[in-house]
């Protein structure tokens, strides 16, 4: 029988002992950290997974009714943490995963050493008196053309998520990225991405929270940062010197040193050329 590690394409890397989990957004998997991991393999125990419906994890792990909601990938995440047993662990999560994290960090906040969030939305859309980066109807539209036709819409999502200032070899990657997930499961992730609201949840949080910001996120917009900054007491906010809403893919070596440098100043993780 297959662990549920197994299930969800779990890789455990590094020589270190401090765990640090690394979380994909939508329409990701775990290869959008290809480029950050490494930098962490000699001082961190390092975990990458796949989402359920993602990647190279396995389709009978995804449940349609289970992953109709953020909770039921929360659920994933705590299940996945109880098999592992790597103690506490510095959770990294993009996007999306950035509350789902938060949502599992509600439950199990004893799996948790620290939250940190890249580019991270309590809710996309936008309201009278919330800015949330997206109108309802043009997340529909958005939504139907993938439904209809998954490789059109990737060509129009990836520069929209990546940002105007990136390169086309930038977007061009995440046209690829986004094609790797199978479209039958893409469009029940879109939905609970796009239309949950977390805004209640987030001010229950207690766990050490950091989030990294970048320069003109079109996908987390400054406003939608602030509320997620205002809503978890105590968090910190990280203003990146990068632009898109993908730093990690865009600018990693960026997006490294912010996080080398929160895991050693915030948490005392032994990270050596930090200044």
């Amino acid at each position: 029988m297959r662990t549920l590690a197994d299930q969800l394409n779990t890789r455990v890397l590094g020589s270190g002992t401090i765990p640090v989990m690394f979380a994909h957004g939508f329409g990701c998997d775990q290869m959008v950290w290809k480029d950050i991991v490494p930098a962490f393999e000699n001082e961190a125990k390092t975990i990458v997974f796949d989402q359920a419906g993602s990647g190279k994890a396995d389709p009978l792990i995804y449940d349609r009714q289970r992953h109709s909601s953020l909770h039921g990938y929360a659920d994933d995440l705590i299940a996945l943490l109880d098999e592992l047993d790597p103690g506490q662990v510095h959770f990294v999560g993009h996007s999306v995963s950035a509350m789902i994290g938060a949502l599992a960090s509600l439950r199990r906040p004893d799996l948790f050493a620290s939250l940190i969030m890249i580019c991270p939305s309590a809710f996309y859309l936008n309201t009278a008196s919330y800015k949330g980066g997206f109108d309802k109807k043009m997340l529909e539209e958005l939504i139907e053309l993938m439904d209809s036709n998954y490789i059109g819409w990737a060509k129009v999502f990836a520069p929209l998520v990546v940002g105007n200032q990136s390169s086309p070899e930038h977007v061009e990657k995440f046209v690829e990225t986004l094609c790797r997930t199978d479209p039958e499961y893409a469009g029940g992730f879109a939905r609970i991405t796009f239309f949950s609201d977390c805004r209640d949840e987030l001010t229950k949080v207690q766990i050490p929270t950091v989030i990294l910001q970048c320069l003109d996120d079109p996908v987390a917009p400054d406003e939608a940062i602030r509320f997620v900054h205002d809503a978890v007491k105590g968090s910190e906010l990280v203003q990146l010197n990068a632009s898109g809403h993908c730093p990690h893919i865009t600018h990693p070596q960026t997006t490294i040193t912010a996080l080398r440098r929160i895991l050693k100043n915030n948490f005392g993780l032994r990270m050596t050329d930090v200044v």
